[in-house]
């Protein structure tokens, strides 16, 4: 059995290469290098350069390297950019899901596991999302994302291919062993961004938004470190390996943290008061969303190892330290 992981070079994707690796797995990465780097892919897989939208290409590494499974993690993820340029997500998500979701189902591919994300929600209020609430995204982003979750439903009721489906909520941390972190200078994740910060590769940052009806009146999301949610996409893959029918889960811890709460954490564990200035709302950014997690704990037996804002933090600070030397 091979592993095919689109999107392999990329933040995500990377760490899910180093527990397939790890797991004694043979992975292929699909990545055209667009966003990711080709030295985050570790040195146990078999790097192949290209679009995951291009079907004579996957259908070739198919069958070139014998993949059984497809974890998709290829795409654009930036929400405010999804606004002002729709056509790209639905050129660089739903367009290209579509091609490979055919290549797939062409090529004899048993198990297809897609990266979607909390976005799918839109405005949720400050209750905690489950598998079933209601969807309405508010961006593009959103949008695409969940017109590849329809076509999968579609394809699998059509073919011989079981799927999973997971909503991730906000991402962060590193490897505890740094080998691998969120590496585009560019990013907006909030963690890294004061990361960034703290260390001086910028001068300030924004907080985007500080009246919203949250008890500060910034943002609350629900952070996960990525290990963790690598180890929910493993757990996955033996469940659909072992006959599991085909679901769609939640990755989150259940708990939400805000704005402001995680610039104070980004301080405290760096030691800098860093420049945190407030800005006006941006297009696309729900109050707040968070999920219970319970469906992905009860089905897949996911137990998260770090699940402390402390740790997700520290982790993703040593990893921007890293990169400073690393750049050298």
């Amino acid at each position: 059995m091979t592993v095919l992981v689109t999107g392999g070079a990329g933040y995500i994707g990377s760490h899910m290469v180093l527990n397939l690796a790890d797991d004694g797995e043979q992975v292929v990465v699909l990545d055209n290098l667009v966003t990711g780097f080709d030295w985050a892919i570790d040195g146990r897989a078999t790097f192949e350069a290209g679009n995951a939208g291009d079907i004579d290409l996957v259908l070739s590494l198919i069958k070139k390297y014998g993949i059984t499974e497809i974890v998709h993690f290829a795409g654009s993820i930036v929400v405010p950019e999804s606004v002002t340029n729709p056509l790209k997500y639905y050129a660089n998500n739903t367009a290209t899901s579509r091609n490979l979701i055919e290549a797939a189902v062409r090529g004899g591919v048993k198990h297809f596991i897609f990266s979607s994300t909390a976005a799918v929600y839109g405005m949720t209020g400050l209750a905690p999302v489950v598998e079933d609430t209601p969807l309405n995204p508010m961006s593009p982003y959103g949008r695409s994302k969940l017109m590849t979750e329809w076509m999968l439903a579609d394809v699998a009721a059509a073919h011989p291919i079981t799927y999973g489906v997971l909503r991730y909520f906000n991402v962060a941390g590193a490897d505890p062993g740094k080998r691998s972190g969120q590496s585009s200078p560019e990013a907006t994740h909030l963690i890294k961004v004061a990361c960034q910060t703290a260390l001086g590769q910028r001068e300030k940052m924004n907080i985007f938004g500080t009246d919203y009806d949250t008890p500060d009146g910034t943002c609350i999301r629900d952070y996960i470190h990525v290990t963790d949610l690598i180890a929910a996409h493993a757990l996955l893959l033996k469940y659909l390996r072992k006959g599991g029918n085909s679901t769609t889960l939640n990755c989150a811890y259940g708990r939400g943290y805000s704005v402001r709460e995680v610039v104070d954490t980004v301080r405290r564990i760096s030691g800098v008061d860093l420049r945190a200035d407030e800005a006006p709302r941006r297009p696309g950014d729900p109050a707040s969303i968070t999920a219970t997690g319970e469906k992905v704990r009860q089905l897949l037996g996911w137990v998260p190892q770090h699940d402390d804002l402390d740790e997700i933090v520290d982790t993703a600070y040593r990893w921007e330290r890293h990169l400073m030397t690393r750049n050298r």
